[in-house]
């Protein structure tokens, strides 16, 4: 993921950057303290996952909706806000029953929202375009995220959201270490220049290892159940990262936020674990 635009003056000592254009002792003190907090409360406070999800679907909301109203989009935060607690929360007593009653009203009310909240008066502008847009953030943030709350309540909850944090976490840590040292060969360099062939092997071979580790260690399956689950939430997880990125180029901003330093927003951080939280939920439900 990208690193901060400072805006500060070239004559001032910026942090040192990384080749793959982090500040890279930052990102890593940001991202042990967020893994220490996240295995700490699955291992000794399942219940409070769902509500660091709760926490961090807004701020994921905010950075999406703040930035498209940057670009001329009119998406009221509001709405899209309420209706993600509404999914998150109410995965807690109906399952994925109360994810998709949640998600249909979100988008009933989207669409009345933004038909009424300037008056019935006024013709809208651009009403297709927004809510497109909309809909696209009710499904990428709460809808997403929501997979990864029905895991936790599912048996051995907890183990089963580490077969989700640890393919994708050891395949970001995988493919950025190979990527630096050796990558030469650009994957996509028209949506992010940085990612690379010799990378995306390095988060193959993390990703599916860390999967294999994890499904054996905390779910007691077979190790075999861990070469799809790593091979496809390392894929998921790279294309999540790309679609971000290129959400970002049509948006003409290189973060999404500024939060975690070394990492950029919120959203920075969960691009490739939204989509993975589907893959995973899925994974694990179907195999043995």
């Amino acid at each position: 993921m990208a690193n901060h635009e400072t805006g500060v003056d070239a004559a001032v000592p910026q942090p040192k950057q990384s080749r793959a254009g982090r500040n890279l002792p930052a990102a890593i003190a940001v991202g042990v303290l967020l893994a220490g907090t996240l295995v700490y409360t699955l291992l000794f406070a399942p219940r409070f996952w769902v509500l660091i999800l709760a926490v961090a679907a807004p701020v994921g909301t905010h950075e999406i909706t703040r930035r498209l109203r940057e670009a001329g989009y009119d998406v009221p935060f509001i709405p899209l806000a309420l209706g993600g607690q509404a999914m998150l929360w109410l995965s807690l007593p109906f399952g994925a029953r109360g994810v998709l009653g949640a998600f249909g009203a979100t988008v009933v009310i989207c669409m009345i929202w933004r038909l009424v909240h300037r008056g019935l008066n006024h013709t809208p502008v651009n009403y297709l375009r927004d809510m497109s847009a909309m809909i696209l953030i009710a499904v990428w943030v709460p809808l997403c995220m929501s997979f990864a709350a029905l895991l936790v309540f599912r048996d051995n909850g907890p183990g089963r959201v580490l077969c989700l944090l640890f393919p994708v976490v050891f395949s970001d840590v995988g493919g950025y270490a190979v990527g630096v040292l050796f990558g030469k060969h650009p994957m996509a360099p028209a949506i992010s220049p940085k990612k690379s062939w010799e990378g995306l092997a390095g988060s193959l071979v993390a990703g599916t290892a860390a999967a294999v580790f994890a499904v054996t260690m905390f779910l007691d399956r077979p190790w075999w159940v861990g070469l799809p689950l790593g091979l496809l939430l390392v894929f998921t997880g790279v294309f999540g990262d790309l679609i971000e990125s290129q959400v970002k180029r049509d948006l003409g901003i290189k973060d999404m936020g500024r939060l975690l330093p070394g990492h950029g927003g919120i959203m920075d951080r969960l691009d490739a674990l939204l989509p993975a939280a589907v893959v995973t939920w899925i994974v694990l439900a179907v195999l043995p």
